[in-house]
């Protein structure tokens, strides 16, 4: 659980011949992770070049495209279908060749008469705006033009214009510009244009057009609305085939998709006229299975071996190996880097210590039944494995939330009728004596530096075990030692503490025997313990010495755990007196029409501050849960930077082989 999937790596070799059955039964186990073969600086590969791609890969990279052209125009996407029925491969090989070439008919025919009706409508609707500037004027279009010895001049002009020359203008003014129509004789044109320019002119086009602008407004206002009739008449039919049809075409596209990813998977292989050669990755307890599968459908006609696994220098590709619960928790480990196939997996800690940090800053049960809530809304209407995968994340969170606002005896702001089970994180002010609010609130501080001293320690702990994997020689004894040492160094300078100050929840080490030179024997120990974590982290790298005093600031990063939990409490709170202090409970002894209003403001505050601060706690519970791992644990012992494990082949949702 603590590391990746075991893998084995794989050679197969064949006659060309059986390429196709081959290909097809290792699409169907989905376990083998190709090797794509480079035909430059490969050893052993002498004569070989990279394959062709068998027969049919072309049909089906056209038919594919014709389907995807289809799903846009329905807007449907396989991954936000659900699979009512698995279509088997004959069942959609008789679909695709009796029923798919008619449903792509008929749509290209709906929609490219869609397509030039809308195209109608844009040109009516471009019409009108060109009339719009002429609706004030009451003159056949007709007029306007066609003259030999007048022109027409149309346009907007910001003030008044005057025309030296013999003319002829109506104007038809508005708030920032007026509209001027003039007609001077064909000599005059030119002085005219220039007088207007002066003025600012801005020419308008005169319509092409017989009768008047607002005859032809409401004629072609009139086409519009029977054009889009029409279009939603097509739209309509097309629902009607988008609902008979959808599961064909995601099964279509799905059935595509996995020839064309068969018939193209020869240009992975290395090849020559008479043999192909095919590399992968299996999980090392699926290596037998396979073998025998590919024996059996070749009858025996291949040959394949498992090869020898360096885990140090092959680039094995990374398959993680947790439990169904700490699977969700994968999503977050790739958003950092999925470990390498040497390294310690940390997804199984991560799952369960990231929702527990959660719980801990939200600790609220009205907070928490909220968010989970909204997690199981959100799973209803949102598709797709990763979004669940973060939905999964997010209700083990609310979980937490709720079950720490149980021991908190929280409910948004409020506390429960049971007092604290843990501690109290009410915010009491001026409550000082012992097993007060801040007594609790101290003594909350101090667990959570525990979290992070235990933390830190399993940290480094996990970077030994690292070191000793994955480094060799000399290095890796200096490295392991230098990991041991940083845990001297933390635990010397807690036992140093320990030993000058008591502090509540920690060891008392003040009273121990004073040995030499007045110090005690845990000063003693302390100074050894330091001494000795500094030289071992010195020989392996002197300049880490610098680094000595980040052990402190991220041993106390941990107690963000409780300040931002308390700083959610306190808005929490502090909403509640402003909404039903302030507003609401002066509001109920008067019910007067102030009274009322009052009353509303009270909950539209209670309402829309603890929307708020709901929104705070989801944002800042996650953000500090994993930024503590990603940056106070991680950084101890993880690299990450592994290759993802992708077998060729797909988790069939819609057909099945």
């Amino acid at each position: 659980m603590l590391a990746p999937k075991p893998m084995g790596r794989m050679l197969i070799v064949a006659s060309r011949d059986q390429a196709a059955p081959i290909i097809n039964e290792l699409y169907r186990e989905h376990m083998f992770h190709i090797e794509d073969y480079v035909e430059q600086g490969q050893g052993g590969y002498e004569g070989f070049k990279i394959g062709t791609p068998l027969e049919g890969a072309t049909e089906a990279s056209a038919e594919l495209i014709k389907v995807r052209a289809i799903e846009n125009v329905f807007a449907i996407r396989g991954e936000d279908a659900d699979a009512k029925q698995k279509l088997s491969t004959p069942e959609i090989q008789k679909k695709i060749e009796q029923d798919l070439p008619g449903i792509e008919k008929e749509i290209e025919g709906l929609t490219g008469a869609r397509s030039k009706l809308d195209t109608k409508a844009k040109e009516y609707e471009q019409k009108i705006v060109e009339l719009a500037p002429f609706k004030e004027i009451p003159l056949d279009l007709a007029l306007l033009q066609g003259f030999k010895h007048f022109s027409v001049l149309a346009g907007y002009v910001p003030r008044e214009v005057t025309i030296s020359v013999p003319h002829e203008m109506q104007v038809v003014k508005g708030k920032e510009r007026s509209f001027v129509l003039v007609v001077v004789t064909e000599n005059d044109r030119a002085r005219a244009e220039r007088e207007l320019q002066e003025a600012q002119f801005q020419s308008v086009s005169i319509p092409a057009e017989t009768g008047t602008a607002t005859a032809r407004t409401a004629y072609y206002t009139e086409q519009i609305a029977s054009l889009k009739k029409e279009i939603e008449a097509i739209n309509v039919k097309l629902a009607k085939i988008k609902e008979s049809h959808a599961d064909l075409l995601v099964a279509c596209e799905e059935a595509f998709r996995a020839r064309i990813e068969q018939t193209e998977a020869p240009l992975r292989f290395a090849t020559t006229s008479k043999v192909f050669v095919a590399e992968g990755w299996v999980p090392a307890d699926r290596i037998a299975a396979l073998s025998a599968a590919l024996d059996k459908v070749t009858g025996g006609r291949v040959f394949v071996s498992e090869q020898p696994v360096d885990p140090v220098h092959d680039n094995v590709p990374v398959e993680y190996n947790n439990p169904d619960f700490a699977k969700p928790a994968q999503l977050l480990m790739d958003v950092y880097s999925r470990p390498t196939y040497t390294e310690v997996d940390p997804t199984l800690v991560l799952s369960i210590m990231f929702p527990i940090f959660f719980g801990v800053i939200v600790g609220d049960v009205g907070y928490g039944l909220l968010m989970l809530v909204l997690c199981i809304g959100l799973w209803k209407f949102m598709k797709g494995d990763e979004v669940h995968q973060f939905l999964k994340i997010l209700r083990n969170a609310s979980i937490m939330s709720i079950i720490f606002g149980l021991l908190f005896s929280e409910f948004l702001g409020f506390e429960l009728p049971w007092a604290p089970i843990i501690y109290s994180r009410h915010l009491n002010i001026g409550v000082t004596e012992a097993g007060g609010h801040g007594a609790a609130i101290a003594q909350l501080l101090i667990v959570s530096v525990w979290v992070g001293i235990l933390y830190v320690t399993l940290g480094r702990a996990l970077g030994m075990i690292n070191h000793a994997r994955q480094d060799h020689g000399d290095h890796r004894i200096k490295a392991v030692l230098a990991s041991l040492g940083w845990i001297t160094v933390m635990w010397g300078i807690l036992i140093a503490i320990w030993s000058m100050f008591p502090i509540p929840l920690m060891p008392d080490l003040t009273g121990l025997p004073i040995v030499a030179v007045g110090l005690s024997v845990g000063m003693v120990l302390a100074i050894v313990f330091i001494v000795m974590g500094v030289i071992f982290i010195a020989r392996d790298a002197v300049l880490e010495i610098i680094e000595i005093p980040t052990i402190i600031s991220h041993v106390l990063s941990y107690t963000r755990l409780t300040a931002v939990g308390l700083s959610s409490v306190a808005i929490a709170m502090v909403v509640n007196y402003m909404s039903i202090g302030m507003f609401i409970n002066p509001g109920m002894k008067s019910l007067s029409i102030v009274g009322i209003v009052m009353i509303i403001v009270g909950v539209l505050i209670f309402l829309l501050g603890h929307a708020f601060n709901l929104a705070l706690g989801m944002l800042d519970g996650g953000l500090h849960s994993i930024r503590l791992h990603y940056v106070e644990f991680f950084t101890k012992f993880y690299k990450g930077g592994g290759r993802k494990y992708i077998p060729f082949g797909m988790k069939r949702k819609f057909t099945e082989d």
